[in-house]
């Protein structure tokens, strides 16, 4: 198929993990792949003209993938933001995208799902098989890349840059603070642009109690969503480095709150971030767009 030779319809499925929606392109032989520009992705993710997402969630075979790097997975997650830009990784979609390979047979929900990202292969767990709604992720190692700051309006934070296969600026707000305080949020906040070249997703965080925090993000390419799972792990990161500055960080879990619901983040004892949290499809259809 040339990429003049436009598909009619294809067939899209909408899901969400705590609120933050996508909508799922089953393209497993990558037919649509070539048509799927930015102007096509906003289309789609447009909330009044569209189906309306945070971002689109192409499913089709890795090895079909020129990125998807001879990883050791039959699934690759192309993940793009609802602005059309590429995205390296989403938490909340790789449930997503994990629910949605278990409901059609591609995967089998009793043993670990390994999905090829652009952030290299996530694996997923099953707690209660594929009718359970919670499903846990191996997000991998994190990475802690010094200080920086971020900025709304005529205010500014200090902020931690913490690499979950994608950036984070993670910024505690004052104890007895309001998240309201940051704003809308709905444009992005200023960032140093020598350390995030490529954007950053930017979090601001309140502590509700020992390894209890809540935040609100403004993600790179989408805006202010409901939630966000990398970003939850970043926060969590950043939550227990400074909760234990004299080390003592793994084997360490932390319940973190967001506008759309809670995720549960552990640290574990061999440096690894494992996120658990529900994933649920809740429309199909075809379209046109």
């Amino acid at each position: 198929m040339s990429s003049r030779e436009l598909v009619a319809s294809y067939p899209f499925l909408k899901g969400h993990g705590t609120e933050n929606d996508f909508v799922v392109l089953p393209d497993h032989d990558g037919t649509i792949h070539a048509e799927l520009t930015a102007e096509r992705v906003r289309a789609i993710c447009d909330r009044r003209a569209g189906i309306g997402g945070d971002g689109v969630l192409r499913v089709v075979r890795t090895e079909l993938v020129p990125d998807g790097g001879g990883q050791d997975a039959t699934w690759f997650m192309d993940y793009r933001n609802s602005d059309g830009s590429l995205s390296e990784m989403c938490g909340n979609g790789v449930r997503v995208f994990g629910r949605y390979l278990a409901e059609h047979g591609l995967a089998d929900p009793s043993a670990p799902v390994p999905v090829a990202t652009r952030a290299g292969v996530k694996v997923l767990t099953f707690a209660g098989g594929v009718a359970h709604g919670e499903i846990a992720v191996d997000m991998g190692t994190p990475k802690v890349l010094g200080e920086t700051t971020v900025s709304v309006a005529d205010r500014t934070w200090r902020a931690l840059h913490v690499d979950m296969g994608n950036p984070h600026a993670v910024a505690f707000l004052d104890d007895g603070a309001d998240l309201a305080e940051v704003g809308p949020l709905l444009d992005p906040p200023v960032h140093d642009e020598a350390v995030y070249p490529h954007g950053v997703n930017v979090e601001f965080v309140v502590r509700r109690a020992p390894g209890h925090v809540a935040m609100r993000v403004h993600e790179r390419g989408s805006g202010e969503t409901r939630s966000c799972g990398t970003g939850a792990c970043a926060v969590m990161v950043a939550a227990a480095l400074a909760d234990r500055p004299d080390g003592g960080v793994r084997d360490t879990a932390y319940r973190v709150d967001l506008p759309g619901g809670t995720l549960r983040i552990i640290w574990t004892a061999d440096d690894r971030i494992v996120m658990t949290g529900p994933a649920e499809i809740v429309a199909q259809g075809t379209t046109t767009l």
